[in-house]
């Protein structure tokens, strides 16, 4: 069943908040098909995100799930180390970030000396809360999807078990073995079946991809 699409863009734009140039990041997420009937998704997220420290100012979130909706502004002050989380003050430590900007910021990580089982770790603000987020280093794996083949980095994001998924290593995530480090594929096995994400296009990007041509 094909459930839905999901879209990351950095936006052409160069917001100062404090004085520091930041990147206007928006995810949007969007049921379709038959799931769309009885599950209507439509999700949106944005982060505005220090150029140079790679730590969030402003966070964004309007999500409908299924008739669940969430509202939530959080504004952040990396040199406090607090976040206004709709309206009440919270103390983070140094480098925290929102669950957009956790992407990119695991994308800056330096993996050129990650060896199998390696783990990697950020900190996020998600839901009013500090969640440890850590990420376990697979290995090194060439996958093909629709869009091609790739040479991709391997990972395991340590999830929490019970709710949704059976072990801490159910999801698993490629992504593209080179500077850009974009996700090629995300899978995930879950207590009732599998979700699998695949990469359909790309653009934009700063450095060349590790497409494998035939």
């Amino acid at each position: 069943l094909d459930a839905g699409i999901a879209v990351i863009q950095v936006k052409e734009e160069n917001k100062l908040i404090a004085g520091r140039s930041t990147f206007h990041v928006v995810g949007t997420g969007v049921s379709k098909g038959s799931f769309d009937w009885f599950f209507k998704v439509r999700d949106v997220f944005e982060t505005y995100i220090d150029e140079e420290a790679l730590v969030p100012w402003i966070f964004i979130r309007r999500c409908n799930e299924g008739g669940y909706v969430i509202n939530q502004n959080y504004v952040f002050n990396p040199y406090k180390k607090s976040v206004d989380a709709d309206g009440v003050n919270y103390n983070i430590p140094e480098y925290c970030q929102d669950m957009l900007s956790s992407f990119f910021a695991a994308r800056n990580l330096d993996f050129s000396a990650a060896k199998k089982g390696d783990l990697f770790s950020l900190n996020c603000f998600l839901d009013k809360e500090i969640w440890p987020m850590k990420i376990k280093f697979v290995g090194k794996e060439t996958i093909k999807i629709g869009a091609g083949r790739f040479r991709c980095l391997k990972f395991h994001p340590v999830v929490q078990k019970g709710r949704i998924f059976k072990s801490e290593e159910d999801l698993t995530v490629w992504i593209t073995d080179d500077k850009n480090k974009i996700p090629v594929r995300a899978q995930a096995k879950i207590l009732v079946g599998s979700i699998k994400m695949d990469l359909n296009s790309y653009s934009g990007l700063a450095n060349p991809i590790s497409k494998v041509e035939k």
